[in-house]
């Protein structure tokens, strides 16, 4: 027979007391982040091709991309490759049956947050 307190009882998991946990806010970035390279890429190819077919469609791309937005679209660019491969990288760990315990995941998940964040200011200082 059907529950009738179905009314009296919380959401399952409850809004006001679920926490957000690390690993899967970064599982949800790396999502996030292999989208946005992809839109990425295609801003590049349409400076590729601007550059093949005529000086007035690559003075437009190139207008557009070395314009403040488009580097600020650059720079998250590259935060989130280095993001995307470090997360790819601890998902292969992680294939191997390694580091699933919560500790060394909560770790992991740190260390690609900020390992991406070094590794973007790195890459923009050599550069």
């Amino acid at each position: 027979m059907a529950d009738v307190n179905r009314g009296n009882r919380p959401l399952s998991p409850h809004l006001q007391i679920y926490r957000p946990q690390l690993t899967s806010m970064t599982s949800i970035l790396t999502r996030i982040t292999g989208n946005a390279l992809l839109i990425s890429a295609l801003l590049v190819v349409w400076w590729l091709l601007a550059a093949s077919t005529s000086s007035e469609a690559f003075a437009t791309a190139n207008g557009f991309i070395t314009s403040i937005f488009g580097k600020l679209i650059l720079l998250f660019s590259l935060w989130g490759l280095w993001y995307h491969t470090l997360a790819g990288v601890r998902h292969m760990i992680w294939d191997n049956a390694i580091g699933l315990d919560l500790e060394t995941a909560e770790k992991m998940g740190w260390a690609v947050v900020a390992g991406s964040f070094i590794l973007t200011i790195l890459t923009i200082i050599i550069l």
